[in-house]
């Protein structure tokens, strides 16, 4: 009976053809589907020793950013930041046409997987979300990442409030007399609540299409979305990770002695941080049990690892020849220290994490008010390679709210629901940095998780303190378990002059970067708070 009325769902959205549907299929389900040796190219999968299976995406490793777009009519004219960068806007005859080759494709299958699902761990502020897509592994991707619905959700699910429509066995021929980038698409329409996706197999493109869209409708109800990890402590004291792919959200949140919230993407209402997801989405390039064993351990049945290479059924986590950006999804409750629900009270501490290539900034910062706010609205971090289509080597970049890419209204209305938030309740910001320093190595993943403990007990804030000029940041002198000779980065180079002159050049991007914000009065006055040069002009 159920699958009668998705299939009368599907007729009505165009999906007219002679397919057999799978709704919501089980986690064998699908595993014997990625596994069968009928199943060829794309949808077969490799089972690996560790009991997960491992796939490959094609030529799209990443996210595709300038193949994103969204139709602009009398919903989203006014509400969506025109940008003319991450929000392109597109017209709803554009997306009718490619719509109807996403329809036609999917009409041919012979089998079609549905997947409901909610996107939110609050019930009242939740999107019931329907994916419809025709490869095994991406469903399974789906059931990975989105919070699963119990029986009884599921019988009552009713409309959904958003659907995704993945194509990815399809291109659009039209793409250059439409003015679209290339013959790939991945297409929002807001009026009809619904996504569709074309030429990429990236499973990233669905997870990351329904946080642009929390990230549209949440900070219009005042509450802050956030591209965060987060986890809660013993004492029900919350803490956030705030940065981009590669900067260690999932690595730093998945930490023993606290419970993980979620290791990407939350909300912030009257009640507390909540979590969007029912999983994790974690980079595993280098991946060892030494360092995260956590996440090691998570890489079992029912986990899915992308662009892995694989050799007679052993993953080699040191092998990047395939991308940079190898991944593994896996439940949330493959963590064993989880809080469920997803969500717990207040934030107290809130960490920005920046993966620096130019090996200026300090290994840890404590911010002030205002400096919070500056930070967050600069975003500053390296694009490090294979996590967007075309970044080969890490790239100096700044992604307001530490997630520009996903942002839908304008940056300040998420500087504005995180500050008023942290205000209220008395939370304090921190500036990571788990990049470089003037040894030309990544600082240890050893010292970082040392930095965060002494963030969450509070040591950090009773530490001898100086300031690190040009970059105008307070930094700690010693921390314990620290190693020493770090926490000034003046210290890693062999003169500070050279240190001096590194800075100086990232010192003169900040400001130009953060220019966009001067043309009211709070951002004139911000421009105290962040990086000085002496020919600046405040």
């Amino acid at each position: 009976m159920k699958n009668t009325k998705i299939i009368q769902d599907l007729e009505k959205l165009g999906i007219k053809g002679n397919y057999e549907v799978v709704y919501n299929p089980s986690y064998e389900e699908l595993y014997q589907a990625e596994v069968s040796p009928e199943n060829q190219g794309f949808e077969k999968a490799e089972l690996t020793e560790s009991g997960a299976v491992s796939v490959k995406t094609g030529i799209f490793t990443g996210r595709s950013p300038k193949d994103r777009y969204i139709v602009q009519d009398d919903v989203t004219r006014d509400t969506i930041f025109w940008d003319g960068k991450v929000n392109l806007p597109t017209t709803a005859e554009i997306f009718g046409s490619c719509k109807e080759l996403v329809l036609n494709q999917l009409a041919e299958s012979k089998k079609i997987y549905v997947v409901d699902t909610f996107c939110g761990t609050n019930a009242d502020t939740r999107l019931k979300v329907r994916f419809i897509v025709e490869v095994a592994w991406q469903a399974h991707f789906v059931t990975n990442m989105f919070i699963r619905p119990s029986h009884y959700e599921l019988e009552n699910f009713g409309e959904p409030d958003f659907t995704v429509i993945n194509g990815s066995k399809t291109t659009n021929p039209n793409w250059e007399a439409q003015g679209l980038n290339s013959e790939n698409f991945i297409m929002f329409n807001l009026t009809e609540k619904l996504q569709i996706i074309g030429g990429t197999w990236y499973g990233g493109e669905m997870k990351k299409g329904m946080f642009a869209m929390m990230n549209y409708y949440l900070p219009l109800k005042g509450m802050a979305s956030m591209h965060c990890s987060a986890n809660v402590g013993e004492k029900g004291d919350v803490a956030l990770f705030f940065g981009l792919s590669g900067t260690g959200k999932t690595t730093l949140s998945a930490d023993p002695k606290r419970y993980l919230i979620g290791d990407d993407e939350h909300g912030w209402d009257n009640n507390g941080v909540f979590n969007y997801e029912g999983g994790c989405y974690a980079k595993v390039i280098d991946l060892s049990e030494e360092k995260e064993p956590d996440i090691f351990a998570a890489i079992k049945r029912d986990a899915l690892l992308e662009n892995v290479v694989v050799n007679n059924g052993v993953a080699d986590y040191t092998d990047g020849s395939i991308t940079e950006n190898t991944r593994v999804s896996y439940p949330i409750y493959h963590i064993n220290k989880i809080v469920l629900p997803s969500k717990a009270g207040h934030a107290k501490k809130i960490v920005y994490l920046s993966a620096d290539a130019f090996g200026v900034l300090p290994p840890v910062s404590i911010l002030n008010e205002d400096q919070a706010q500056y930070h967050f609205l600069c975003g500053y971090t390296s694009k490090l390679a294979g996590t967007e289509r075309g970044i080969t080597e890490p790239q100096p970049s700044f992604s307001p709210a530490f997630g520009e890419a996903f942002l839908t209204l304008h940056p300040t209305m998420y500087s504005k629901t995180l500050i008023g938030k942290m205000k209220e309740h008395g939370a304090k910001a921190y500036l990571v940095n788990t990049g470089w320093n003037g040894t030309g190595k990544r600082i240890s993943l050893k010292d970082t998780r040392a930095i965060i403990d002494a963030i969450i007990d509070g040591s950090i804030d009773n530490a001898p303190k100086t300031q690190v000029p040009i970059m105008n940041l307070e930094i700690p002198t010693e921390l314990p378990n620290v190693s020493t000779g770090i926490l000034d980065p003046r210290d890693t180079y062999a003169s500070a002059s050279e240190w001096e002159e590194k800075a100086k050049d990232l010192a003169s991007r900040y400001i130009k970067n953060f220019e966009q914000y001067c043309d009211t009065e709070e951002g004139k006055r911000l421009i105290a708070s962040g990086p000085q040069l002496q020919e600046q002009t405040i």
